[in-house]
């Protein structure tokens, strides 16, 4: 089967493909163009392979909101030029409206999507974090998203129960910016607990204090720990003479997510 510059042009806009690639792969199949599309996305995925060792932390945080159904979908690249861009973009905003009407699992329905964006971009592409918050009846879900070149980097979900829809925004831009791992110290791990415990530990008696004085001073500092890590009692954002939990009052925070690209 014989096969035109045309046949080549077309191949070329439907993988992405370099033009001499493109008529290699059309010269392999005898002119089969959809044995060539596949010969070149075997080619393709074998050459995103041997990018799998470089480091991708680049991306974009994608999120939508519709209703109570909240969703974050993280996809990943080498460069920020290829995070920007609109193939890119478009692929992050496909994968979180499936995430938000299908579920976390659906992501698999865009395999094929993200490894045509491997061979096309030329770059190690993949997903990264995925999160879809349902909330109850009745609950209030805020969210925030942070723009950075154009691009989102930051998002926020935050399921909130007795809140104002301006209160619940307004915690989820505070957790974007403030950055907790825990909602309260009681959700830390024990191991994590008794790890930094150890550490103000030796960090006090290497600065002298007195021997009896260590435990009281260990708490006090392990106390300031919690504050960094735990929502509840951070200084809130808009007024740190407040913690959120002083903030929220009789309202409750029932989880929340937060997904970056660092």
């Amino acid at each position: 089967m014989s096969f035109t510059a045309q046949d080549v042009k077309a191949l070329r806009e439907a993988t992405g493909a370099g033009m001499m690639d493109c008529k290699k792969a059309l010269e392999e199949t005898g002119g089969d163009i959809e044995a060539a599309k596949q010969l070149l996305r075997e080619k393709g995925l074998a050459a995103s392979a041997k990018r799998d060792d470089r480091e991708n932390d680049q991306g974009v945080v994608a999120i939508k909101v519709d209703g109570n159904v909240g969703a974050i979908v993280q996809l990943k690249c080498e460069t920020d030029f290829v995070a920007s861009s609109e193939q890119f973009v478009a692929e992050a905003d496909a994968l979180v409206d499936l995430v938000s009407s299908k579920g976390v699992e659906a992501v698999a329905e865009r395999n094929d999507e993200l490894e045509e964006l491997k061979i096309t971009l030329k770059e190690k592409i993949e997903l990264g974090e995925v999160v879809r918050i349902e909330a109850a009846d009745g609950n209030v879900l805020g969210d925030y998203q942070h723009i950075q070149g154009g691009r989102g980097v930051n998002a926020v979900l935050v399921e909130m129960s007795g809140a104002s829809a301006e209160l619940a925004h307004d915690i989820a831009v505070h957790i974007a910016f403030a950055r907790p791992r825990y909602l309260r110290r009681e959700d830390v791990p024990a191991a994590e607990i008794d790890a930094e415990r150890a550490t103000l530990e030796t960090i006090t008696r290497n600065e002298g204090k007195p021997e009896q004085a260590v435990p009281k001073i260990v708490e006090g500092r392990l106390n300031g720990f919690f504050k960094d890590i735990c929502l509840l009692e951070q200084p809130y954002a808009k007024d740190d003479k407040q913690s959120v939990a002083q903030v929220i009052g009789d309202a409750e925070i029932l989880r929340f997510s937060q997904i970056t690209i660092s």
